[in-house]
């Protein structure tokens, strides 16, 4: 039986979409354009999660766009926003949380689009290997999300005290960005943990 001490248990997925296109679509091409291209590649991305559901406690993908050239808006609503929607509702298969990776100037004006849209953020991972956020976020949010990164893992009224606001505000937020998939929230335990702090294996 697991103790709270003991780390969650992560199952890492990395999907390499420009990959997966070029072998489904058997073209030279990696065009994520199309909302059936997008459909199909998001039902083959859920199918693999599925599968690893009941690995761990939850599955950390990575959704890597080194590889796309080029991504139209009912690609991205598709591949990430409906992907992303999934995983949020109370009927979702198993727990699962995003990072996107690879995005050039591009990818990221059209994906941060139709986040917005939905009222979504997702996580993201700079060239450089830092972590960022994109799609609609409040100012504080973006702070609690940032102080959380930082310090690995932590709760409303330690946070609140760092930034120098009210518990009930930070509660708010860590609830919001729990619920968007870009912190984890441990059910037992009133902690949020940072992607980054579970991949590199600390929780």
């Amino acid at each position: 039986m697991r103790t709270r001490s003991e780390r969650p248990k992560v199952v890492p997925l990395s999907f390499d979409l420009g990959g997966i296109v070029r072998r489904s679509v058997a073209s030279l091409y990696s065009h994520l354009i199309t909302r059936p291209t997008g459909q199909a590649l998001r039902l083959g991305i859920e199918s693999q999660i599925g599968e690893m559901g009941e690995v761990g406690e939850f599955c950390l993908s990575i959704l890597d766009f080194s590889g796309v050239t080029i991504i139209d808006y009912s690609c991205a609503d598709e591949t990430v926003a409906k992907l992303i929607l999934r995983y949020q509702s109370e009927d979702r298969p198993t727990d699962a949380f995003f990072i996107i990776r690879g995005l050039d100037q591009h990818h990221h004006e059209t994906i941060e689009t139709v986040l917005e849209r939905y009222q979504l953020v997702v996580t993201a991972e700079e060239p450089d290997g830092r972590l960022t956020l994109i799609g609609e976020i409040t100012p504080l949010e973006k702070r609690v999300w940032s102080r959380v990164g930082e310090i690995g893992r932590g709760e409303a009224k330690t946070i609140a005290g760092d930034l120098k606001t009210t518990v009930a505000e930070v509660d708010q937020a860590l609830e919001r960005l729990a619920h968007q998939r870009v912190l984890v929230r441990r059910p037992e335990t009133e902690r949020y943990y940072a992607l980054r702090y579970l991949i590199n294996g600390e929780g």
